[in-house]
């Protein structure tokens, strides 16, 4: 009884104490704000990773070798330029003969594209090409047409490779955040059979490399919250009042590599490296309240802010700027000779003729995208960015209509043509549950501070928001493939919610396992039959009318 007593009054004297002192001492007295024990400190800075390395590789290796042989399969066909194919495909050859973007035949119509398809490849032009997007994802597309050659699946192999191994940087980054590879697994499957990321992964756009490099980014930065803690943990003065921090993390300089090859991707990857330097900077002042460091706040703005600029952003814009090099080296370049034409005044007589010239060139991109030339354009498939979570507005990329019954395939009764499509179109149940997920991890993250969820929440709001800002001009849901990983991520910390631990051995733990094992997995086959019965209208298959009507469930999918 004088036991029990004794640890009572310690409860106690606990709780009194952690409510007498500020968040970052109670951290370090380990209590709450409620005054209730929390995990020791060093488990709290570094959770101990599961114990499945060998099981675990093998199962994220299949789950990436099952999403590539779904975005590989006849992935040559059709064989055609699909959508903007026409631009990126042909601009990533040029780079590949010329170093640098020049303009192709175009009189008549379409007169380039049937001399591809045939077999020539002089379609280009003398005079050079202002391309409106950086170089990064044309010259990954360039790597696939050197490797096969100028044709469908040339041009198409590389978005499908890296659509591929962002699924498997899903599972590593979510096993790495949930500390289970179950969860991992889950969020790799289901990005695996997504329609949208799908598809993506199957033309010749920028769009999935873009989500590769920020999921790649974020991956590092994740990594680098793990790797200063462990060191943090496994340091003998961990208790310490300095929280002497790491200056040199290789992880951050790796982000920053990734942010930049987003940005020389395309320049939206700006918003996502802003949001996640601060949630880093939140990271870091974290780890230093964890620590018991005074003033934390100012210290690590003072001590962590600066460090992690140079690793992600100066870095971010040294590799920016080196994936320029072919522009720099090629004095045919498109507006390569705007300084010699132009001398400088004032303060720009410090920058050296070639990046003035890049910045010239930087200026008459960002006139295209806001000038009143894209503002008055329409497009019939462009999309309204708040529509995108509930995929209010998908967008076809290419269609045959009125096949004939008897011809191409077509198998549809007497009295009804048949159509075959290629619709950029998230799998349904996947992204109508991942919008539910995104809110539950926003309560997550704010009530009970779970910093897991923050990433979810910041990666999707930075590839969202922003569009909303150039809402007066065409943009398309397709855009919304740099989004769906992130909302795959809070889906799969959710649903590791609704499973439980894995805790065994009390008859309520067990049961409350098997409850939460069978919502999950209904979940997960749900999407995966989701996916395969609008497997058709992704792969350009051949459907009678009724059927493809049939996957069409909202006027607005049409």
């Amino acid at each position: 009884m004088a036991g029990v007593t004794a640890v009572i009054e310690d409860e106690a004297a606990g709780l009194d104490a952690a409510r007498s002192v500020d968040a970052g001492e109670r951290e370090r007295l380990g209590r709450d704000a409620f005054g209730r024990r929390l995990p020791p400190l060093k488990e709290r800075l570094y959770p101990p990773m599961p114990r499945d390395f060998d099981s675990g590789w093998i199962a994220t290796l299949a789950i990436t070798a099952f999403a590539a042989i779904l975005r590989f399969w006849n992935v040559g066909n059709p064989v055609k330029f699909v959508f903007d194919e026409t631009y990126y495909a042909k601009d990533a050859f040029s780079l590949l003969k010329f170093g640098y973007a020049r303009q192709f035949i175009d009189k008549p119509e379409g007169a380039a594209d049937k001399a591809i398809l045939a077999g020539n490849l002089d379609v280009f032009k003398d005079t050079p090409s202002l391309t409106v997007h950086p170089e990064v994802g044309k010259w990954m597309i360039a790597a696939g047409e050197q490797l096969f050659g100028m044709n469908t699946f040339g041009w198409r192999f590389m978005p499908a490779l890296f659509g591929s191994l962002t699924v498997l940087l899903l599972i590593r980054t979510v096993r790495r955040m949930s500390r289970s590879t179950l969860i991992g697994c889950i969020a790799g499957l289901l990005l695996a059979v997504d329609g949208l990321h799908f598809v993506m992964s199957r033309v010749a756009l920028l769009d999935i490399f873009l989500a590769f490099w920020l999921v790649a980014a974020v991956s590092c930065l994740v990594a680098d919250r793990d790797w200063t803690r462990r060191r943090l943990a496994e340091s003998p003065d961990l208790g310490g009042k300095l929280g002497r921090w790491m200056l040199l993390r290789p992880w951050r300089l790796a982000a920053g590599v990734c942010f930049g090859l987003a940005l020389g991707t395309k320049w939206s990857a700006v918003w996502v490296m802003a949001g996640f330097g601060l949630l880093v900077f939140a990271w870091d002042l974290g780890a230093r309240r964890a620590l018991g460091v005074r003033h934390a706040f100012w210290k690590s703005a003072a001590v962590d802010g600066f460090p992690a600029f140079l690793s992600i952003v100066l870095v971010a814009i040294v590799t920016y700027t080196a994936t320029w090099t072919g522009w720099l080296l090629h004095d045919n370049a498109y507006d390569h000779d705007y300084a010699s034409k132009n001398p400088a005044t004032g303060v720009m007589k410090i920058v050296p003729d070639d990046f003035r010239s890049l910045i010239h060139y930087h200026e008459e991109v960002l006139a295209f995208h806001t000038g009143d030339y894209i503002k008055n354009a329409t497009h019939p498939y462009s999309s309204h960015p708040a529509g995108w979570p509930i995929i209010a507005r998908p967008i076809g990329f290419d269609a045959v209509n009125d096949i004939k019954p008897g011809t191409g395939g077509c198998e549809a009764p007497a009295g009804t043509n048949c159509l075959s499509v290629i619709s950029a179109l998230g799998t349904p149940l996947l992204w109508w549950g991942g919008a539910l997920a995104l809110l539950a991890a926003a309560v997550l993250w704010i009530g009970q501070r779970d910093w897991r969820f923050g990433i979810p929440i910041i990666g999707f709001a930075t590839c969202w928001a922003p569009w909303f800002f150039f809402d007066d001009r065409p943009i398309f849901f397709f855009y919304a493939v740099t989004m769906i990983p992130f909302t795959v991520m809070a889906l799969s910390l959710v649903l590791g919610k609704i499973l439980g631990p894995a805790r065994l051995g009390r008859q309520s733990s067990t049961s409350r396992r098997l409850i939460g094992s069978a919502v999950v997995g209904a979940f997960v086959v749900l999407v995966v039959v989701n996916f395969a019965y609008i497997w058709p209208i992704l792969t350009d298959q051949v459907l009678p009318h009724p059927d493809w009507l049939n996957r069409m469930w909202f006027k607005s999918w049409i």
